[in-house]
């Protein structure tokens, strides 16, 4: 006997997709099927989508939606969200590697403590 599973079992296993997938938009599978190069923060050494890069924490959200709108809109070519996504990523690590880590405690400024007055060596 076999057994037919219904076609409208809402339930999707993670990662698999069903019979009626969500229908990507053509410019939102251009970015998740663009590959960059890009040598910075945890990207260094490996091709990332564009989409992760765009979703990455190197870019703010603010940026990223105005970066999406323009290319969904045609105002941005592909290769200039590819340059201006890369150079974002590339800046944000730089930037993130330049700067001290952060000093633990309420004080970001190191205190110097005052030190006993050292007793003079004479007689």
């Amino acid at each position: 006997i076999t057994v037919k599973s219904s076609n409208k079992d809402p339930v999707t296993a993670p990662g698999e997709e069903g019979d009626n997938p969500a229908k990507e938009e053509p410019w939102e599978t251009t970015l998740k099927t663009t590959m960059v190069d890009v040598e910075a923060g945890e990207f260094r050494g490996h091709k990332v989508s564009l989409w992760d890069l765009l979703h990455s924490r190197y870019i703010p959200e603010e940026n990223r939606k105005e970066l999406l709108e323009l290319y969904e809109a045609g105002e941005l070519t592909l290769q200039q969200v590819k340059t201006v996504v890369s150079t974002i990523v590339t800046r944000a690590a730089a930037a993130e590697r330049a700067e001290p880590p952060p000093v633990s405690g309420p004080r970001a400024e190191p205190v110097a403590t005052e030190a006993e007055p050292t007793p003079l060596h004479g007689d």
